[in-house]
C-alpha cells in the first residue's frame, strides 16, 4: 500500500505532463503558420537575464543583444558564463554582452550582485527572471531553503525586490520598464502550502517545482498589482514557455530520459522556440503598459485558478519578505 500511494502522484504528474506535450505538439504545428515576429531595435537599452548561460536564458540573450541592448547575464559559473560571452559576441557581432556572478540559491550573492550592477551606474530597462532547477533530489540552498523554492521563486523574489527602484527609475509613461517571469505549465497542478513552503512534511520533486513555478506566478500577479497601485511605470508578466527540450531535465526518471530521447524532435519546442514568448515579453510594442499576463504562444491565456487568488498572493508575499529579511512593499514601492 505505501508504494501505491507513492507512485499515485507520480503517475498524476506523469500522465498531466503527456497531456501538456500533447497540447504543445497540437500548438506548434498552428505557431509554424504564423509569421516570425520582428520586433524594433533596443539600442540604449538594459537587461538582466539570469540563467542566461544555456537554454532558453542563452537564447533570449542572444536575441535581445542582437536587437541592440546592453545584456547582463547572471549566472552561477563564472567559467560558463564568460563562454556564453564569446559565443554570443561572435554570433550577434556585438560587444554588448557581459557577465556578473550571481548564485540565486544565495541571498547573500544576489545582494552582493545587485552591488556590482549598482556600481556600473546603468539604467535597468528589463529584468528576466528566467534561471531554475527541475526534479531536484531533495537538498537546501545555502541559507537552508527546500532548492527549488529557494533557488527559483525566493531568490527571484529577493532580486526583483532589490532591483525595483533602478526600474522605476528606467521606465517612462511611453517606456515602460519590464519585468519577464519564467514559469511552467506544471504551475496548473502546483499547491501552495503557506504552513510548509519548505516541503519538510512530505517531500516530492514534482511538488517541490510545481510549488515553485505557482509561486512565481502569484508572484507576478502581486508585483503587478502593487506596481499600478502606486502608478509606477514598471510591467509584471510571467511567460509559460512550453516543453523544451533543454538541460532541466537531466534529473528526471530514466524511462523519460529515454521517452524524451525518441520523441523531442516531434513534442519538444526548441530553446529558440522556447524562449520567443520570453523575447516577445521584453520588447514587443504590443506588450506596452500591460502587466500582470500570463503568456503562452506569444499570447495572453489563462492561468490556473488559484494564482487569482488575491489573498493568497498578499500571504506569499508577505511570508517571502519575512524569509529572505526585506521589509514589506511600502517602503519600496512607494
Amino acid at each position: 500500500m505505501s508504494l501505491l500511494s507513492a507512485l499515485v502522484p507520480l503517475l498524476r504528474v506523469y500522465c498531466i505532463g503527456l497531456r501538456v506535450i500533447l497540447h504543445q505538439l497540437r500548438r506548434r504545428f498552428h505557431s509554424r503558420c504564423r509569421p516570425v515576429s520582428v520586433f524594433p531595435t533596443q539600442n540604449g537599452k538594459v537587461a538582466i537575464v539570469t540563467g542566461g548561460t544555456e537554454g532558453i536564458g542563452y537564447q533570449t540573450v542572444k536575441h535581445l543583444a542582437r536587437l541592440g541592448m546592453h545584456v547582463i547575464i547572471a549566472g552561477n559559473s563564472e567559467s560558463e558564463g564568460q563562454k556564453a560571452v564569446r559565443k554570443i559576441k561572435e554570433e550577434t557581432l556585438t560587444g554588448k554582452v557581459e557577465f556578473l556572478y550571481c548564485d540565486l540559491a544565495s541571498m547573500k550573492s544576489i545582494r552582493q550582485f545587485v552591488q556590482r550592477f549598482r556600481a556600473k551606474n546603468c539604467p535597468l530597462h528589463v529584468l528576466v527572471n528566467n534561471a531554475g532547477v527541475m526534479l531536484v533530489p531533495e537538498r537546501k540552498t545555502e541559507d537552508g531553503f527546500e532548492e527549488h523554492f529557494g533557488l527559483n521563486y525566493l531568490g527571484h523574489f529577493l532580486l526583483t525586490n532589490l532591483l525595483l527602484d533602478m526600474l522605476k527609475q528606467s521606465g517612462t509613461h511611453s517606456h515602460n520598464a519590464r519585468i519577464i517571469t519564467v514559469s511552467s505549465a506544471t504551475h496548473y497542478v502546483g499547491e501552495l502550502h503557506l504552513n510548509d513552503l519548505q516541503s519538510r512534511c512530505s517531500y516530492s520533486p514534482h511538488g517541490a517545482y510545481a510549488q515553485s513555478k505557482l509561486a512565481l506566478v502569484l508572484f507576478t500577479y502581486r508585483l503587478q498589482h502593487l506596481l499600478t497601485a502606486n502608478g509606477s511605470h514598471v510591467t509584471a508578466n510571467v511567460v509559460d514557455p512550453g516543453v523544451v527540450n533543454t538541460e532541466l531535465y537531466k534529473h528526471v526518471f530514466w524511462v523519460v530520459k529515454v521517452v524524451k530521447w525518441m520523441t523531442a524532435w516531434l513534442c519538444f519546442k526548441t530553446p529558440e522556440e522556447g524562449a520567443s514568448t520570453t523575447i516577445y515579453a521584453a520588447v514587443s510594442p504590443e506588450m506596452e503598459g500591460a502587466g500582470g499576463c500570463y503568456l503562452y504562444n506569444e499570447e495572453r491565456t489563462k492561468s490556473a485558478d488559484i494564482a487569482y487568488d488575491e489573498e493568497l498572493q498578499r500571504r506569499l508575499w508577505t511570508e517571502s519578505c519575512k524569509m529572505v529579511g526585506i521589509s514589506d512593499e511600502t517602503s519600496r514601492l512607494h
